[in-house]
């Protein structure tokens, strides 16, 4: 598997300095987390989820949740689950387990049996499957649903992933957050060898006030969720190596409607590369805002995002590729000059690398590089959109 593969060899050449490093489903979880991207959630109910996994994947999908939760509704869960099953068993006997066009592909499971059923469901083609996504997780209901991950892990011989969603009043609620965060946090550490990475479902987080954001704004402007974010990163999400990979909450716009603000893309960078036209169609299918969102995700400590339609991946996994400045400037503050400390202008000369406050930082860079890659020193986000986009 590699991101990217969906391009051809003469565009990964004219795109990256270092292109995107392959890898297996059994790669070390840090490599997984890393590589998650865009993580495209489908209902369990699509007829075709068998054609759809291996079509989004075809086109740059590297992850996808496939919904029994909140996606189903209460009168289909039977039959949303027999077709999961169903349908997965499909994908293992078309060789998916090989296959590098199959995403790494979790469960949204509602309650811990669950897991079980399918799993078991599965059978001999359970190798398909990367693991589950656990929802509405905090510390009470959480050891429900990890040991039936570690239950599924023994019968089954397959080294099933957890990925916990925070996303209940508890992690919302002011006077519970940081009690709740910090079971969440001692619970995780307790089952770390489960533990791919931490999603926060902001809709959810949302829900406990009745309110949405539009799609003018980013997550970041409604300050309830940017809150609980902040505190999420904060004991979860620390570089001292007893944190985790935490991603980005689900961009839920897709299709264009009457604005109130002006499109968020500034069209410099598209006039000089040629791209006009590729800027009207982001904003078009309201990708402009999903693009700044990731940029604040970035910023805050976020890794990856939950996307609900095929066109944010391309976006999403684009902003994931390391800029040549970045690579630059991460490998220089881990080189042997800056080994003991100091400070040091940039080979860019635009900004001062500090050898220690920026060397986590520095690390996280390397890491994100060896799975998405680095950018050409003249290539940026617009040709990685455009490239992504146009395949």
């Amino acid at each position: 598997m590699r991101h990217f593969l969906h391009l051809d060899d003469d565009a990964v050449k004219r795109l990256f300095e270092h292109p995107p490093t392959s890898f297996d489903r059994s790669a070390p979880a840090q490599v997984l987390a890393m590589a998650l991207g865009a993580t495209l959630y489908m209902p369990g109910t699509r007829p075709m989820l068998a054609r759809d996994l291996r079509r989004q994947g075809t086109a740059g999908v590297m992850s996808s949740v496939v919904c029994l939760e909140d996606a189903i509704a209460d009168r289909d869960l039977a039959a949303a689950q027999v077709n999961v099953v169903e349908q997965l068993r499909e994908v293992s006997r078309d060789g998916g387990v090989a296959d590098a066009r199959i995403p790494l592909t979790f469960v949204r499971v509602r309650h811990p049996d669950q897991i079980a059923s399918v799993a078991d469901g599965l059978g001999e083609h359970a190798a398909l499957l990367s693991g589950f996504v656990l929802p509405k997780f905090t510390d009470r209901t959480g050891p429900a649903f990890l040991q039936a991950i570690r239950d599924a892990r023994a019968r089954t011989g397959v080294r099933f992933w957890g990925m916990p969603v925070l996303e209940s009043p508890e992690v919302i609620y002011a006077e519970m957050r940081m009690k709740t965060l910090l079971g969440v946090r001692g619970l995780l550490d307790e089952n770390r060898d489960l533990v791919l990475a931490v999603r926060i479902g902001a809709t959810d987080l949302s829900a406990a006030y009745g309110i949405r954001r539009g799609r003018d704004l980013t997550v970041y402007d409604v300050r309830l969720v940017a809150d609980a974010i902040a505190d999420t990163v904060n004991l979860l999400g620390r570089a001292d190596e007893t944190g985790f990979v935490i991603t980005g909450p689900v961009w839920e716009y897709f299709a264009n409607h009457d604005r109130i603000f002006k499109p968020q893309l500034r069209q410099t960078p598209f006039d000089d590369h040629a791209a006009r036209r590729l800027r009207e169609q982001l904003i078009t299918r309201d990708l402009d805002g999903l693009i700044r969102e990731v940029v604040l995700d970035k910023a805050n400590g976020l890794i990856g995002k939950t996307v609900i339609h095929p066109t944010h991946a391309a976006a999403v996994n684009a902003l994931s590729v390391v800029t040549h400045e970045e690579y630059s400037d991460a490998r220089e503050i881990l080189g042997p000059e800056m080994a003991d400390g100091g400070v040091r202008a940039s080979l860019y000369r635009n900004k001062m690398n500090e050898g220690k406050p920026h060397r986590a930082w520095a690390t996280r860079v390397l890491q994100r590089a060896e799975v998405f890659g680095v950018a050409a020193e003249d290539a940026t986000f617009v040709d990685l959109l455009a490239a992504g986009i146009g395949s």
